[in-house]
């Protein structure tokens, strides 16, 4: 049904595939456009758009170490480091 289509980048003028199963992932959320940019500049573009992140630090609630996390920790709520977040949702799903 898709085939790979070779587009343009808008921005740096490179062209770029755009892969019968990335046009299958865009159709099954209801995307009509096709991307205007290749990977490196969707990527360039996110992050000038959302800009830095200011990332804070925390102990985490089940080994104790440090956590480095994109929110302001609060006191009423634990806070977990990237290994100990992991483990507890490999529980959940099992």
């Amino acid at each position: 049904m898709f085939e790979d289509k070779t587009l343009v980048c808008k921005d740096c003028g490179e062209e770029f595939v755009f892969t019968a199963g990335e046009q299958e992932f865009y159709e099954s959320k209801g995307f009509v456009n096709e991307p205007q940019r290749c990977k490196a500049c969707r990527d360039k573009h996110k992050m000038a758009i959302r800009g830095s992140r200011e990332m804070h630090e925390a102990v985490c609630a089940a080994c104790g170490g440090v956590a480095k996390v994109p929110f302001a920790p609060r006191e009423d709520r634990p806070v977990y480091c990237s290994e100990c977040f992991a483990k507890m949702k490999e529980n959940e799903e099992a």
